[in-house]
């Protein structure tokens, strides 16, 4: 259900917020489902119970999940669209940084424009 990829340069606690991200809005994970304690899941995943701690908290944060103190986390009844307006805001201020970014590293317009073609087809998202 949860992968890691020890290789990537992506934190791992940030792999398991996508991880769980992903299967939410595949509907992998169903509203009001209970996700396994953050001790389990450090034990399935062989990492440090902070990590996965932050990754809860951090999915919390974006509305994804709730904690019930005594009885466990569980996925949000509505991953609604005031939470994806939130975070499609926070996710295009990144987007701009990183476009800054790569044209203080000296990248054209029509370059920056290619990376970004290229990413949306590794995906699969560009048709």
């Amino acid at each position: 259900m949860f992968q890691l990829d020890l290789k990537s340069r992506t934190s791992i606690y940030e792999q398991v917020v996508d991880n769980i991200k992903e299967l939410i809005l595949a509907g992998v994970l169903s509203a009001e489902e209970k996700l396994p304690s953050v001790r389990e899941l450090s034990k399935t995943l062989t990492v440090n119970p902070n990590t996965i701690q932050k990754a809860y908290r951090e999915l919390e944060y974006q509305g994804f999940i709730y904690t019930v103190a005594g009885l466990g986390t569980f996925v949000s009844k509505a991953v609604d669209k005031e939470v994806d307006v939130r975070r499609v805001g926070e996710v295009t201020e990144e987007l701009r940084r990183g476009i800054r970014e790569l044209g203080f590293l000296g990248l054209t317009q029509e370059q920056i424009s290619m990376l970004l073609k290229d990413l949306l087809e590794e995906r699969g998202d560009l048709r």
